[in-house]
């Protein structure tokens, strides 16, 4: 079995240091046991180059029925783990950059010690992740999400502000109403685009604010880093500027004013049967944040 679940993996991630990256396990590792499956089998099912892999015509049939029995002992395993109420096996999880190292790395580490027998593969990148396309038990955003066929389970909310060094307002002056944000530098998470707005409070009919970044970036600790050397005023996530916040190194503005809560969601695949792990650390999620909501309370 951990052959043909090697194989699978190999197939599906398209090499074996990926599959290795999935099971847990080193290329070599992974390559060994595709090797061992086709000594058995006596049958060649991978032709393999030094840059490129493919399957042979025995290859295919064979993956076609392993990838069924692959799937129906995962789903047999979580199954006894429901009945036993022990988890086991590989939780793979995808969180954004800076989430995923500051909440839910620790957050990994206890699941952990609380279950032994679990192993997690937790992948960070701020790029949306399907897990049906890239195989993971669950994926976690932060924000608004397209519609799709991928359930979203809402964790918890997030507090955002809008925030600058006293360096930057010293010089600059202290913005009173956003409207003031017209002549400030604004730091902007996202692309750069022709129509971009800030979703502010106490704007009257509008909820909207438009707004002329002088600098956009998809990754928020860049935004910081900007906001703390006094380039301009940056909205974020409360969670991304907790500690400047706490020393001073970076202040709050426009209070009042914030943007509602973005909400943190568990994504995952509506599979007819979810995996007690699965679940549980969905659930571990939920406790944790609803003690300790990341960046303090809403």
């Amino acid at each position: 079995f951990d052959s043909m679940r090697a194989l699978v993996a190999a197939v599906d991630e398209g090499g074996f240091a990926a599959a290795g990256r999935k099971l847990g396990l080193s290329r070599v590792q992974v390559s060994r046991l595709v090797t061992a499956l086709e000594d058995h089998l006596s049958a060649q099912l991978l032709v393999r180059t030094t840059r490129t892999m493919a399957l042979t015509e025995a290859g295919q049939v064979f993956v076609e029925r392993a990838r069924i029995l692959v799937n129906d002992m995962q789903e047999a395993e979580a199954a006894t783990g429901d009945l036993t109420g022990k988890l086991n096996g590989l939780l793979q999880i995808n969180a954004p950059m800076t989430f995923g190292v500051t909440h839910i790395a620790p957050a990994v580490s206890d699941f952990m010690r609380q279950h032994s027998d679990i192993k997690v593969s937790l992948n960070v990148n701020d790029r949306f992740v399907d897990p049906y396309e890239d195989g993971c038990d669950l994926t976690l955003r932060i924000g608004d999400l397209q519609p799709s066929s991928l359930i979203a389970r809402k964790i918890c909310p997030i507090r955002r502000l809008m925030c600058a060094s006293p360096d930057y307002l010293e010089a600059r002056g202290r913005p009173r109403t956003p409207a003031d944000l017209a002549e400030h530098a604004v730091l902007h998470y996202g692309h750069m685009g022709s129509e971009l707005h800030w979703p502010l409070r106490g704007l009257g009919a509008s909820s909207r604010l438009p707004v002329s970044p002088v600098l956009c970036s998809n990754n928020g600790d860049v935004l910081k880093m900007a906001s703390r050397q006094g380039q301009g005023i940056a909205l974020l996530p409360a969670f991304i500027v907790a500690d400047e916040l706490a020393d001073g190194t970076l202040v709050p503005v426009l209070e009042g004013f914030e943007p509602p809560p973005i909400a943190l969601h568990a994504v995952y695949p509506p599979d007819r049967y979810r995996p007690a792990k699965t679940r549980a650390f969905v659930e571990f999620l939920e406790q944790r944040f609803r003690r300790r909501p990341p960046g303090g309370p809403v």
